[in-house]
């Protein structure tokens, strides 16, 4: 079975830094195009940014010049790099994948969700 895990978060003072992981396992064949999603208490999932199998990015106006995605395609990794965190970063933050599968003999393509992990942006 395939998984996205997330690892990074945690609590940090405001004007921090934050590296979030989110690493595919199982019979992955290809991942296409990856994104960071968050999600505040009381409010909708947002995204944050995302990255293509080439590379190219987007951004959230919000995180512009403060975040950057980057993926390792041997890792089946994205990463976000967070710096100047304000308090309006706080959320959980999900990673999302288009993966490409082996699922027995059955080849699937499908988005998958991580687990989510927390930031906190609190002094």
């Amino acid at each position: 079975q395939v998984q996205l895990v997330e690892s990074g978060g945690g609590l940090v003072q405001p004007g921090g830094s934050l590296r979030l992981s989110c690493t595919a396992s199982g019979t992955i064949l290809n991942i296409n195009d990856m994104a960071w999603y968050r999600q505040a208490p009381g409010k909708q999932r947002e995204e944050v940014a995302s990255i293509t199998n080439a590379g190219r990015t987007n951004y959230a106006d919000s995180v512009k010049g403060r975040f950057t995605i980057s993926r390792d395609n041997a890792k089946l990794t994205v990463w976000l790099q967070m710096n100047s965190l304000e308090p309006e970063d706080t959320a959980v933050y999900f990673c999302l994948a288009d993966l490409h599968y082996m699922d027995g003999d059955i080849y699937r393509i499908r988005y998958h969700w991580g687990q989510g992990t927390q930031v906190t942006v609190s002094s």
